[in-house]
């Protein structure tokens, strides 16, 4: 069933998918890119689902064509608007009524429709199997403020695999990830992002992912996936702190000043209430470098600590100080190929 699933989303890689499961379901996670087309919304399938244990099947199929069936010419006109070639994918939760009703009424309706076997169900099994699946992994790693996201960013243009998980989960990390209160996807939906980008990939191409803890704000990175990420090489980026200092305040400058002071308040335990009482005022003062270094003290000590509980990783140094995101892809896409052959990592 789940190469099954693989052969659905490959093939319908370019054509629409309807997502036929109610609204509540496909926010929780739905396959990236696919459209919410839901055959009973929330509270119709909760009235579905009540009959059902009540009453039986047969009461619940009644009820369900009931509550569908003025819904019928407007779903054909949606579904044609969305697939104006007349061809799509489809998927409910198991494949079964839901997808089956759905895919005869737009077949009756002349338009050629795809069925996931086994459903979105078959789907996320497909994902977390891909989770575990060993790739060759580097791992980019280094203090707060080293730019790491900006030079990922750099050396997918220099032709290098690269999945940004701080960009799918829509946050930076740490206290400070997201100032500017952007909605983060669900674990599952995060996970599908991860595996939409790791199937397109060549799997005889390193991929490059940057250190992370396994929460990425409110997400979660699966274990499996987290734990091969530990254990891959890894490239620590250095730079100075004149470089990080500069970086952190570009990045986080033009915040509202109380955004600043609450994600200081979050870590004062750990970072102590003198500490933070000093960040909030040089922040009012509008000094920012100071309350940047105040930050790091915390961020420095807490990043030194994770890496050593990882003294058997192959490790690579980069020193980046002074250099711009663009050169320092350079050197490192430079410095890491000539250590991949060297150390025989992927071998």
């Amino acid at each position: 069933m789940n190469q099954e699933a693989e052969k659905f989303i490959r093939f319908t890689k370019s054509l629409p998918i309807l997502d036929v499961r109610s609204p509540a379901e496909f926010k929780k996670g739905h396959v990236p890119g696919a459209h919410s087309f839901p055959l009973f919304l929330d509270e119709e399938r909760h009235e579905v689902g009540i009959c059902y244990k009540q009453q039986g099947r047969d009461a619940a199929v009644e009820l369900g064509l009931k509550i569908v069936g003025p819904k019928l010419a407007d779903f054909v006109t949606r579904a044609k608007k969305i697939a104006p070639e007349g061809e799509l994918g489809i998927y409910c939760w198991r494949g079964g009524m839901r997808s089956g009703s759905m895919g005869w009424l737009l077949r009756t309706a002349g338009m050629k429709v795809h069925v996931l076997p086994g459903g979105y169900k078959a789907y996320r099994k497909w994902v977390q199997d891909e989770m575990r699946r060993p790739r060759k992994f580097l791992i980019l790693g280094g203090l707060t403020g080293s730019g790491k996201t900006e030079v990922l960013q750099e050396l997918v243009q220099l032709g290098e695999a690269v999945i940004d998980l701080e960009g799918l989960a829509r946050h930076k990390g740490s206290a400070f990830g997201n100032l500017e209160g952007g909605l983060q996807p669900r674990t599952e939906f995060f996970e599908n992002l991860i595996v939409e980008q790791l199937i397109n990939m060549d799997p005889d191409q390193p991929i490059w992912l940057e250190d992370e803890s396994r929460s990425i704000g409110q997400v979660f990175i699966d274990k499996d996936l987290f734990d091969q990420m530990r254990s891959s090489p890894l490239v620590v980026l250095e730079r100075s702190m004149e470089d990080r200092v500069k970086h952190l305040v570009e990045l986080y400058g033009t915040l509202p000043i109380q955004a600043l002071a609450d994600a200081f308040r979050r870590i004062e335990r750990r970072l102590g209430g003198q500490h933070v009482k000093a960040a909030i005022e040089a922040i009012e003062q509008g000094d920012l470098e100071t309350a940047s270094k105040i930050a790091l003290v915390y961020y420095d000590k807490a990043y030194t600590f994770g890496l050593t509980k990882r003294p058997t990783v192959p490790r690579l140094t980069v020193d980046g100080s002074g250099m711009d995101h663009r050169a320092v892809a350079k050197k490192l896409k430079t410095q890491t190929d000539q250590w991949i052959k060297e150390k025989n990592l992927f071998a």
